[in-house]
């Protein structure tokens, strides 16, 4: 009677994937999870250059995880390819906070390069990154944009980390604002 009210352990994975655009695709993937009784939790899907691409967090039951990872194997003998990576344990320090950042400027190569290079330099840790390359309104000029949410530690001194950036946003004639 006692096993009746016992909660079942779970298994969390991030599963990530890439295939040709196209209709049904996410299904595919919401299919295999469910018929492993996994639970789909949270994803950044996106069609990229033709492709679609795409990071899931699920969590699993442990008598279900070999079959769902199995399961999700057998999808890259189609036209998608699948990896699958358990999650770590969570492990949270409470001497960080989080900032963003905003970039803006004629695309060139490198920008991103350099941006991580100081955050790297300063101990900042990227948690979450988009960006895009888009023309600009009037001119027709490429622009980059990408805006960045990063854990800081505490005692970070900021000014120095602005001084970095602002030292790149002036090489590459960027616009990088903290907030």
């Amino acid at each position: 009677m006692r096993d009746k009210w016992r909660v079942p352990m779970h298994c969390s994975y991030i599963i990530t994937f890439i295939s040709d655009d196209r209709p049904g695709l996410v299904e595919t993937i919401a299919n295999t999870v469910r018929k492993c009784d996994g639970n789909w939790q949270e994803s950044r899907l996106s069609q990229l250059g033709g492709k679609f691409a795409g990071l899931i967090l699920v969590s699993v039951p442990q008598s279900g995880a070999a079959a769902l990872v199995q399961a999700l194997s057998d999808l890259n003998q189609g036209d998608i390819s699948v990896s699958v990576t358990e999650t770590a344990k969570k492990t949270t320090s409470p001497d960080v906070r989080t900032v963003s950042l905003s970039i803006i400027g004629p695309d060139r190569s490198g920008i991103v390069q350099e941006v991580s290079r100081a955050l790297a330099g300063h101990r900042i840790n990227v948690i979450e990154m988009d960006s895009k390359v888009s023309s600009a309104p009037m001119s027709a000029e490429m622009l980059f944009e990408a805006r960045i949410s990063a854990s800081v530690p505490e005692i970070l001194n900021v000014e120095q980390l602005r001084n970095s950036l602002d030292s790149i946003a002036d090489q590459m004639t960027l616009e990088i604002e903290i907030a």
